[in-house]
């Protein structure tokens, strides 16, 4: 034992330890920097640039690092190029570790749900933006562990650069057995060494993962749990209520009550809007829009025009095109032929017609002002809600933190979740997540509204909810909509006009009451049966007899 003990504290072997550690570190750093450029050309348009990013994953994943090793040291200097023996262990085990961690830092970024990165663009992020605040903090989340077990794999592969005369932990233990023939002694003492490395790198990533994870109670909070008589305290609902009432600004409106399954009912009969659409001004154009994947047309030659003010719902069963309508107009689709405006801009594209370059597009969306609205929510889920809304105000627009803070505060209460400010969207009921992102598409005060079946994802308990914070929106806002959906009360109560649609065309669309109550194609007037709208509307409909389509 004192044998052992002795070898463990050896500073012959102690010293191993700092090569071991220099090798793997430039193996590391270096395969940092060539991963990043690797993944960044797997993750490119570019397919000749993806295509060079796998050949290399593909040589260097393939063959042994005890050949890398060799050839960077004993090969490299025939074509003049001479390293020390610390350097070229180094740059083979980069060269190695790189495919690895290029592998691990594409799958991170891929991880991201992609509605996440669609609602970025939506909101006017360039693809700078998107991946500083929105892509990179998840990814690296996800990514940690992976490169926390890479590090140990590389620290131990740190041991073959001995082949090179590296006098790394390994080589040292070898020379050392050699001259005193007690083999068993040493290699246990130099496994310990670099289980201790291995272990400290462990106890980092765990620290890590711990400091990245946005559930953690706050420091205090995790001391108190430690103590048996310690109770979670949580603000009765009435004090967050009020608290809600005080923030609220003038001329906000009435806030929902929090998590009240009657709060949203809509209210019977025909809502008057106030400051109805202004008639003259057209906010959103579309002719002869065709799209198209593979042999199945989405869009087949669609016009539509919009004043500003008017609230519009699209009707139409599932792949009729509706959503893929709505991405057009908000340029997160690329159309086959046709032309789309906003605001007399056509989004996307320079006055000669050319295609702009994804940041441009995305400068334009927050200049024009088209806020959007998804099926699944799509709320940034590293964020709180108050920094889901603040977020894009700060990165995109300029807004001063504190004021996009308060904006934030101002329509979260609006939407009847001020007590909900600091909760992450997974702690949130799908009712609560998609009153958030409503308040998030209103932040910048759009010029135009679209809300893609807002209410698809919602238990039908959920649903009410939603739908009412929408109606107080066109009553009350004047906002131009645009809502696909399948609501037909909601449409017949809160729509100015119908827009039906069946594989990819208008077949008919008017004024909402007549529409829904006295459809005139007989695709409408079938559709709206299967819908139930005798049973739904309010006077009961009188639905002409199916008839044969022209």
């Amino acid at each position: 034992m004192d044998l052992f003990l002795h070898y463990l504290t050896l500073p012959y072997l102690l010293r191993g330890i700092g090569f071991t550690v220099g090798v793997t570190g430039l193996g590391l750093g270096g395969g940092l920097v060539i991963g990043l450029l690797l993944a960044a050309m797997q993750l490119s348009r570019f397919r000749l640039l993806s295509a060079i990013a796998r050949g290399y994953a593909i040589i260097f994943r393939g063959t042994p690092l005890i050949l890398q090793l060799v050839f960077a040291y004993d090969a490299l200097p025939h074509i003049g190029i001479r390293l020390s023996a610390v350097a070229a262990a180094g740059l083979a085990l980069a060269f190695n570790e790189a495919p690895f961690i290029a592998e691990i830092l594409r799958s991170g970024v891929r991880g991201v749900d992609a509605g996440q990165v669609t609602a970025g663009q939506a909101l006017g992020m360039t693809p700078i933006i998107l991946m500083r605040h929105v892509i990179a903090p998840q990814a690296i989340r996800i990514m940690v562990p992976a490169l926390g077990n890479e590090t140990v794999s590389a620290l131990k592969n740190s041991s073959l650069a001995s082949v090179v005369s590296v006098e790394e932990l390994t080589l040292r233990s070898t020379q050392l057995a050699s001259s005193t023939f007690d083999f068993f002694s040493i290699f246990f003492a130099s496994g310990l060494i670099y289980l201790g490395l291995t272990g400290a790198v462990s106890l980092l990533q765990i620290l890590i993962e711990a400091l990245l994870d946005l559930d953690r109670p706050a420091p205090r909070e995790r001391l108190m749990r430690l103590l048996p008589w310690h109770r979670p305290s949580a603000a009765p609902a009435s004090a967050a209520h009020a608290s809600a009432a005080a923030a609220s600004p003038a001329g906000a409106g009435p806030a929902l009550p929090a998590d009240t399954p009657s709060a949203g009912m809509i209210v019977p009969g025909r809502t008057t809007r106030t400051g109805g659409p202004a008639r003259g001004e057209q906010m959103v154009e579309v002719y002869a829009l065709h799209k198209q994947y593979g042999a199945h047309h989405v869009l087949n030659g669609l016009d539509l025009k919009i004043r500003s003010g008017e609230v519009v719902a699209l009707l139409g069963p599932s792949g009729s095109g509706k959503s893929t309508l709505l991405r057009c107009i908000n340029h997160l689709e690329q159309w086959d032929s046709g032309v789309v405006r906003v605001g007399g801009r056509q989004l996307g594209f320079d006055t000669s017609g050319r295609s702009l370059s994804p940041r441009a597009i995305a400068k334009e969306r927050a200049s024009i002002g088209v806020g959007m609205v998804f099926q699944q929510f799509n709320l940034f889920s590293h964020l709180s809600a108050r920094e889901n809304i603040a977020g894009p105000l700060h990165w995109v627009h300029g807004m001063p933190r504190a004021e996009a803070d308060r904006r934030a505060d101002t329509l979260l209460h609006r939407v009847g979740l001020s007590h909900r400010a600091d909760a992450l969207p997974r702690h949130m009921s799908g009712g609560q997540q998609q009153r958030v992102a409503i308040a998030r598409a209103l932040a910048p005060n759009p010029s135009v509204l679209l809300l893609d079946e807002p209410t698809s994802a919602l238990d039908p308990e959920l649903i009410g909810e939603v739908l009412e914070v929408i109606r107080r929106l066109a009553v009350e806002d004047g906002l131009t909509m645009i809502i696909s959906t399948h609501q037909l009360r909601f449409a017949y109560e809160v729509a100015d006009r119908v827009v039906f649609l069946s594989d990819g065309a208008i077949i008919e669309e008017g004024p909402a009451h007549d529409v829904l109550t006295r459809p005139q194609h007989p695709l409408t007037a079938r559709f709206l049966r299967a819908m139930g709208a005798d049973r739904i509307l309010d006077p009961s409909p009188v639905l002409p007899a199916p008839a044969q389509a022209p």
